[in-house]
């Protein structure tokens, strides 16, 4: 695998349920086409030349090195670590991507601090042996149950079945685990009932769900505000109902 080094690796993020993050790779072979919002950013600034580019992760060499020179000026600032908001910790066969993933939540929860983890990958076994805080978060990101649907826009990412029996398993070994469910796409995208969606995820103790941005696939003939608004509601009756909690992102009630 391609690597780079950075001089930074901690930082404050300002998604609206995270804390500090670390994107210890750049680029992501996932390559989804909603399009990614990171992908976008990375290319507008220049990290990244084109869709090819972002696609061939480069692994970030000096990752540990950093993390052990910024641990001890943050610890106490905090809270928790997010993985990752520009990349996937856990992408899907890259196994040199997980192996530095693995290495850097022991670090981290060696220090004390929990991590919460997202990814369209798959979660390693080995991850139960090297997990050791109670707060850390594990979750998947699912926005529709369909391998149709997932072969089209995220056409290098793992079965949506795979990805939810290793989120499973990781449930069954006692681990918190939650679900992003975003960006939600609109009906003209693909035709789906949101409950189907729920009830496969029943099991987790947290919920994201966001909409569709970004590009011409969402269809603005229709109430989209309205639209989604409703399915916000089909969500947030679901968590009271599991005893679940849920987070709408802004950006749905506006």
């Amino acid at each position: 695998m391609l690597k780079i080094e950075r001089k930074t690796l901690l930082y404050k993020t300002g998604v609206e349920y995270g804390d500090y993050t670390i994107n210890h790779v750049l680029g992501c072979s996932h390559g989804c086409m909603y399009p990614c919002y990171a992908f976008l950013m990375n290319k507008k600034f220049g990290k990244v030349k084109d869709y090819k580019d972002w696609i061939t992760p480069k692994i970030v060499s000096n990752a540990v090195d950093l993390l052990e020179k910024e641990i001890p000026k943050l610890r106490y600032k905090i809270k928790h670590v997010n993985m990752c908001f520009s990349t996937d910790p856990f992408m899907y066969r890259q196994e040199e991507v997980s192996k530095l993933s693995l290495q850097i939540i022991d670090i981290l929860n060696s220090n004390g601090i929990p991590v919460e983890v997202l990814t369209k990958g798959v979660y390693p076994v080995e991850l139960v042996g090297i997990s050791k805080n109670d707060d850390n978060y594990f979750g998947i990101s699912l926005v529709s149950y369909s391998e149709k649907f997932r072969e089209r826009f995220e056409p290098g990412a793992a079965p949506v079945e795979k990805r939810l029996k290793s989120l499973e398993f990781l449930h069954r070994q006692g681990f918190k685990t939650w679900v992003s469910i975003e960006p939600y796409p609109t009906p003209n995208i693909i035709q789906q009932d949101i409950r189907e969606l729920l009830s496969k995820i029943s099991f987790v103790e947290k919920i994201v769900f966001g909409r569709w941005n970004y590009n011409s696939f969402v269809n603005f003939n229709f109430d989209s505000k309205e639209y989604y608004r409703r399915i916000a509601d089909e969500v947030m009756n679901f968590g009271l109902k599991k005893n679940i909690k849920v987070i709408i992102k802004r950006e749905v009630l506006l």
